[in-house]
């Protein structure tokens, strides 16, 4: 199926949608001053060795995980809304708190909370693309555009943080806090803005409903109330259930993108961890350079890149971002230590993969998703974190029992794993989802 992105559709998203976008571009900026060198505190206070900073790293993810696919599903009962005011505020406690530990346990306790509040939001903000903008091409160049614009955020961080000497800092997660508690002031003002729009819409709606149904009293006794709405909700939850143990091509998704995100997250903790213990050159320079280019590349190849392949079909363009990854990963592995330009330049091939693959990644599950149950299926999507959870312990492991060069090695490997899955994708059967769909349009 070929991408109907027109730039022309910017126009049309809702002004919470630019909210959005600006509050991903401040907090994403402020977070990325400060996140990738968290290692290289934690290696330089407290001397510990690549599995414990890894073990500390996954633990808080894994819990997290948990937390947001539970949090996801909730969502399409309670909305959106509450759950991303509890995110920030987590995000605000918990950077807050971060700036101040001075202890192990305290800071393995403080980055949980942090992980938590990342793991809720992302699924949250996707899902709430969703319920904001109907029309599905305008949706794609939306989540698109959140992607885009945290990249941005993500390139201007790290190098504003070393030009201002915050890099590695630890007083500089206050930074974060503040740019989250901004961003909590703007969705407020967001979503009361949206909802007078929406309410709007609605007495028009039953308005122009009233004139044409005057006649028709019965057809006003239909209108959705509170009792049906919440007998809708109690069987939500085994709906859910049924339709993700029935739906084995989302399973083997998962599946796939878990190892997919285990291989491109070693670039931000075992590689990180591998440059800090053999101590490169010019160590924060090297690593500030390499997160602006991942973002640098992002931000000047995306669209270009969604223009050239969208001729293509979704699983088409997955499988080229693996390809990709996989020859970035073989970089890295071979890439002599004191070569500065040999990082960078395979960090521009994995910049170029996750180009391709993360959106898409969105953009896909948001196909597969039925719209009453979209936030479940992001939430279930967020298992991909567990990807993201297992590699600092992983990759730790290997990076203390093997080295660097065969972690990278094993990487690869593993993205051929992900290629094979998902060339048997469309074999795997899915359910019939008009068995689970609500009786009441109310969600």
């Amino acid at each position: 199926m070929q991408s109907d992105v027109s730039f022309a559709r910017i126009k049309q998203f809702p002004i919470l949608m630019w909210i959005l976008l600006f509050g991903s571009f401040i907090t994403r900026g402020s977070y990325y001053m400060v996140w990738p060198f968290l290692a290289v505190i934690l290696y330089e206070k407290f001397a510990l060795s690549a599995t414990n900073v890894g073990l500390i790293l996954s633990s808080a993810a894994v819990i997290s995980v948990l937390v947001s696919f539970i949090g996801s599903a909730l969502s399409d009962r309670i909305g959106r809304r509450p759950l991303m005011y509890i995110s920030g505020i987590l995000y605000i406690i918990s950077f807050s708190l971060l700036a101040q530990a001075n202890t192990i346990i305290a800071y393995a306790g403080v980055i949980t909370l942090c992980s938590i509040a990342t793991a809720l939001w992302r699924p949250l903000a996707s899902a709430l693309i969703g319920d904001i903008i109907k029309d599905k091409s305008t949706r794609e160049l939306a989540m698109q555009s959140l992607y885009f614009i945290v990249n941005v955020g993500c390139a201007v961080g790290p190098m504003v943080g070393l030009w201002l000497g915050l890099t590695g800092e630890q007083s500089s997660f206050y930074i974060t806090a503040g740019a989250f508690a901004f961003l909590l002031v703007l969705l407020w003002w967001g979503f009361h803005q949206h909802s007078q729009l929406e309410s709007a819409e609605t007495d028009k709606v039953k308005e122009a409903r009233i004139d044409t149904e005057a006649n028709d009293k019965s057809k006003a006794i239909t209108e959705p109330n509170l009792p049906a709405e919440a007998t809708v909700s109690n069987k939500k939850g085994n709906q859910l259930i049924k339709v993700l143990v029935a739906d084995k091509l989302l399973q083997c998704l998962i599946f796939a993108n878990i190892l997919c995100m285990f291989i491109y997250a070693q670039m931000d903790s075992s590689l990180i961890q591998y440059l800090t213990r053999a101590k490169v050159p010019d160590l924060l320079e090297l690593i500030s350079a390499m997160i602006f280019t991942n973002a640098l590349v992002i931000i000047s190849t995306q669209f270009l890149l969604l223009k050239l392949m969208a001729g293509l079909s979704l699983i088409n363009r997955i499988q080229a971002g693996l390809v990709l990854l996989m020859l970035s990963q073989i970089w890295l592995a071979v890439n002599p230590l004191t070569l500065f330009w040999g990082w960078i330049g395979a960090i521009i091939v994995m910049s170029l993969a996750e180009t391709i693959l993360f959106p898409t990644m969105n953009v896909h599950i948001d196909r597969l998703a039925p719209d009453h149950l979209r936030g479940a299926y992001f939430g279930a999507a967020s298992f991909y974190e567990f990807g993201f959870a297992i590699a600092p312990l992983g990759g730790g492991i290997i990076l203390d029992q093997l080295g660097g060069p065969s972690l990278f090695f094993i990487a690869a490997g593993l993205t051929l794993v992900v290629i094979y899955l998902y060339r048997i994708l469309d074999k795997l059967p899915r359910p019939d989802f008009t068995q689970f769909k609500p009786q009441s349009s109310a969600e």
